[in-house]
């Protein structure tokens, strides 16, 4: 027999749902990450697709006087040479083609818009694997484009304040940013707070950057960690200061950002609609002070504090 305390008066929790609507987000994806580097490089539209480098022969060969008061000694001549060709830049693409059924975009689409979703999401991968490229690609990338001379190795391996300092001599005219691993980051802290330095931080398209001598640190997960150690760049960015700066292609059919194409494909006999997702994209690096690499350092270093203030 049911006691009279256990039966059910009220409409329960399960019944009450099937008349219920949840609010419902739209599809989130862990993977997508800020992508500051895109944001503070400056970037430059391109013709063709090519982007070339012109450079001067021969500096040293460019001759000036600076004359005295009363000298009326015959001024110098001379003229500046040019290298006959300049190193090409060529854009390369990233793609995806999405598929989706018409039958599920016709259906399901609120609150969502099915096509439009499936397209945010894809273009929010292909960005992620422009951030990559631009850090790590064999031909353009900046990893593979820091010159010998520029190119340095920490002095204990952890990333210490004397490391950014001599990243900051070899890129001293108008640094614009490091670029590093969020580990690498919080190395470079411990090692601050260890010295009594403790870093100061900055604004920056509302969030809050770590700074070293007034110049940000920017993180970037593309930056790669192996075997425990990681890189850090130091770049100066614009075309006008002859520094860093992105490629990308103007007014491309179907373009919805910068370098961005969506193209419609068609409707094929299994009423599947398909959408050419297109990202052009490269970077040139103008001098070769314009970019530095502080190389293998140590991200998994720590410190017993304790020990240092008794």
């Amino acid at each position: 027999m049911t006691d009279i305390h256990d039966a059910q008066t009220a409409l329960g929790d399960v019944a009450a749902r099937t008349l219920a609507n949840a609010t419902k987000t739209a599809p989130m994806l862990g993977r997508i990450t800020p992508r500051w580097l895109p944001q503070f490089l400056q970037w430059v539209g391109v013709e063709a697709g090519i982007y070339r480098v012109n450079k001067v022969k021969d500096e040293a060969a460019i001759a000036v006087n600076c004359s005295a008061r009363n000298d009326e000694k015959e001024l110098r001549q001379t003229f500046v040479d040019y290298e006959e060709w300049g190193r090409e830049y060529f854009l390369s693409a990233v793609n995806a083609v999405v598929d989706v059924h018409t039958r599920v975009s016709d259906l399901y689409s609120s609150p969502h818009n099915q096509i439009q979703e499936q397209l945010r999401l894809t273009i929010e991968i292909i960005k992620e694997r422009q951030e990559s490229e631009l850090i790590n690609n064999t031909e353009y990338g900046l990893l593979n484009n820091v010159a010998g001379e520029q190119r340095l190795q920490p002095l204990t391996g952890a990333p210490t304040p004397d490391d950014f300092d001599e990243l900051l001599s070899l890129v001293w005219k108008e640094p614009a940013f490091f670029l590093l691993h969020p580990r690498t980051i919080a190395a470079f802290g411990r090692e601050c707070t260890r010295r009594g330095v403790p870093p100061p931080t900055v604004s920056l398209f509302g969030s809050q950057f770590i700074t070293w001598r007034g110049v940000p640190l920017v993180p970037s997960n593309k930056v790669e960690i192996k075997d425990g150690k990681s890189s850090v760049l130091l770049l100066r960015t614009g075309e006008s200061r002859q520094g860093v700066v992105g490629l990308y292609q103007p007014g491309l059919p179907g373009e919805q950002s910068r370098g961005l194409s969506v193209r419609f494909m068609g409707i094929n006999h299994k009423a599947i609609a398909s959408y050419l997702v297109s990202l052009y994209c490269s970077l040139a690096v103008l001098t070769d002070d314009a970019l530095a690499v502080l190389e293998n350092v140590e991200v998994d270093k720590y410190h017993d504090y304790a020990d240092q203030y008794r």
